[in-house]
C-alpha cells in the first residue's frame, strides 16, 4: 500500500481493536452476570481500564501499529496473534492475583478470550477483503518498469508478476537489451529513449538492472533520471555464469552454497505447517463436513449414477502420485484423466456446477490433508498427464513439486485457477508457486486462507 493508506490504517486498526476488546469485555461480563451471577460493577470499574492498558502495552511490545507491520498482512496477523497471547497471559495473571469477591474469574476469562478471538479473526478477515477491494478498484498498486533485459532483470520481472496485488508491472522499457552506457560510461541514446517512455507511461519507479562490472558507472544514469524527475533503483545483476540462483551460508567452518531458499524445509517450519494442517482440517471436518457430507452425497446420488467421491491420481510432493478426493461433479465418463473441465462442459451436472462454483467439491481434500498427502495451502495438484506435459514446456515447472500440494494456494488467490490451456498462464501460476516455496511463513498461510474464504464468498470468475 502507499504511505497515506498505511498511515490511516494504523489508526483504523488501533481503534477497531480497542472497540472489539471492549465489546468482548462487556459481552463476557453480561454472560458471567447472567449465568454465574457475577458483580459486573467490579469488572467494569476495576478491570476494564487495565484490560485496555495491557492491550496497548502488548501491542506496543510487538509493534502492532507501526508502519513496518502495516506493510504486510502477514505481519499484521503475526503481531495480532502475539499481542493476543501476551495480553491473555498478563491480564489473566492480574485478574487472578487481584481477585475480588463476586467475580467468577475463570468463567469471565474463558468467555472474554473466546469472544475476543472471534472478533479479531473477523476483523482481520474483513481487513483482508477491504484491502483486496482497494487494490482491485483503486489505483493503489505501484507502477514499475525495468531497464535492462538481462538475467537480473528477468528475475525481478518474475517477482513483480508474482506480486500483482502490490505492483503494476509495465514490463521492459525496451524490447531489446540495448546498451544503457557506452564504454566510457556515458548514457546512450537508447537509454534516454527508455527514460522518455517511462515519463509517458507515468512510471512511478524504474528498476535499472546492470552487470556488476558497470555498477561504478551508474552515476550517469542516476543523473539522467534526476533530470527527467524519475525515481530509479539499481539492480546489480549478480547472477553466476551457470544461471543458478544461490545463497551462501556457513556450516561450521565450511561455506555452503544453497541453490534455492526453502524455509518450509526447516524441521521447525515443517512442524508448524503440519500442526496448522491438522488443527484446521480437523475443525473443518468436525464443524462443516460432518453434517454437509450427507446432504451433498444425497444431492449427487439423486441427480446421477455413480460414487459420491471422485478419486483421481495426482502429482504430490517430490513428484510422488497420490489419490486425490473430490465430490463428484461430473457424470461418469472416460475422459476424466485426460481432459480439464471447461466452461459449459456438458459432463458437469447441475449439482456439480454449484459445487465447483462454490468450491465445495474440494472439501473431501481435507481428508487428504489428515492423511499427510496434501497441505491446506500449497501448489494445486495436477493430473499425472498434465505434470508430464508441462514439465517439458515450462522451465522450473517441477520445482513446485518440492512442496505438498494444497487445497488452496498463492497462485489461486491471485486469480490463477481453473482450466489452463495457455502455457503463458501456466508460467504465471508456476512463478507464484515458486515464490510461495521460497517465501513461506505461517502467517502467509493464514493470509491465503483468509483470501480464499473471501473469494468463495464473493465468487470467482474461473470457478466452473
Amino acid at each position: 500500500m502507499q504511505t497515506r493508506y498505511i498511515f490511516l490504517l494504523k489508526f483504523v486498526l488501533a481503534f477497531t481493536d480497542l472497540l472489539f476488546l471492549n465489546t468482548a469485555f462487556f459481552a463476557a461480563g453480561e454472560i458471567t452476570r447472567l449465568y454465574f451471577y457475577a458483580n459486573t460493577e467490579i469488572l467494569y470499574s476495576y478491570y476494564l481500564p487495565v484490560a485496555n492498558l495491557l492491550w496497548m502495552l502488548s501491542g506496543g511490545m510487538f509493534r502492532m501499529y507501526m508502519q513496518a507491520t502495516m506493510d504486510s498482512l502477514e505481519n499484521i496477523y503475526r503481531a495480532t496473534l502475539r499481542t493476543a497471547i501476551l495480553h491473555g497471559v498478563l491480564f489473566s495473571v492480574y485478574l487472578l492475583l487481584a481477585h475480588r469477591q463476586g467475580v467468577d474469574a475463570s468463567a469471565f476469562l474463558f468467555s472474554f478470550y473466546v469472544l475476543l478471538a472471534i472478533l479479531l479473526v473477523f476483523s482481520r478477515l474483513i481487513g483482508t477483503y477491504i484491502q483486496d477491494l482497494l487494490l482491485r478498484h483503486f489505483h493503489m498498486r505501484k507502477t514499475v518498469a525495468i531497464m535492462g533485459k538481462n538475467e537480473g532483470g528477468r528475475k525481478l520481472a518474475n517477482y513483480f508478476r508474482a506480486h500483482e496485488r502490490n505492483y503494476y508491472f509495465e514490463g521492459y522499457l525496451a524490447e531489446n537489451d540495448d546498451t544503457l552506457l557506452t564504454d566510457s560510461g556515458e548514457v546512450t541514446q537508447a537509454a534516454r529513449k527508455q527514460f522518455q517512455r517511462a515519463i509517458k507511461k507515468r512510471i512511478q519507479e524504474v528498476y535499472i538492472s546492470l552487470p556488476s562490472n558497470r555498477m561504478l558507472q551508474a552515476a550517469a544514469l542516476l543523473e539522467e533520471a534526476d533530470r527527467n524527475c524519475l525515481r530509479v533503483k539499481l539492480v546489480p545483476d549478480l547472477v553466476r555464469a551457470d544461471n543458478l540462483p544461490y545463497e551462501v551460508s556457513i556450516l561450521g567452518p565450511v561455506p555452503v552454497v544453497s541453490i534455492r531458499q526453502e524455509p518450509v524445509y526447516d524441521i521447525e517450519s515443517r512442524f508448524k505447517k503440519r500442526l496448522f494442517d491438522l488443527v484446521f482440517s480437523t475443525l473443518v471436518i468436525v464443524m462443516l463436513l460432518s453434517w454437509l457430507y450427507p446432504i451433498i452425497a444425497l444431492l449427487i446420488k439423486l441427480e446421477s449414477r455413480g460414487p459420491v467421491l471422485f478419486k483421481q491420481q495426482r502429482t504430490g510432493r517430490d513428484n510422488k502420485p497420490f489419490w486425490c478426493y473430490k465430490f463428484r461433479s461430473m457424470r461418469i465418463n472416460t475422459d476424466s484423466d485426460n481432459k480439464q473441465a471447461k466452461r459449459g462442459d456438458r459432463r458437469i451436472t447441475r449439482v456439480g456446477a454449484f459445487l465447483r462454483r462454490t468450491s465445495l467439491d474440494e472439501l473431501p481434500q481435507f481428508l487428504n490433508v489428515l492423511q499427510g498427502h496434501m497441505s491446506v495451502v500449497g501448489p494445486r495438484p495436477h493430473m499425472l498427464k498434465h505434470t508430464e506435459q508441462y514439465r517439458e514446456l515450462i522451465n522450473q515447472y517441477m520445482v513446485r513439486q518440492f512442496l505438498k500440494p494444497g487445497i488452496t494456494g498463492w497462485a489461486q488467490v491471485n486469480g490463477y485457477r481453473g482450466e489452463t490451456t495457455d502455457p503463458r498462464l501456466m508460467e504465471r501460476r508456476v512463478a507464484h508457486d515458486i515464490w510461495y516455496l521460497e517465501n513461506w511463513t505461517a502467517m502467509l498461510d493464514v493470509r491465503i486462507v483468509f483470501m480464499t474464504v473471501i473469494n468463495v464468498i464473493t465468487g470467482e470468475e474461473n470457478a466452473y
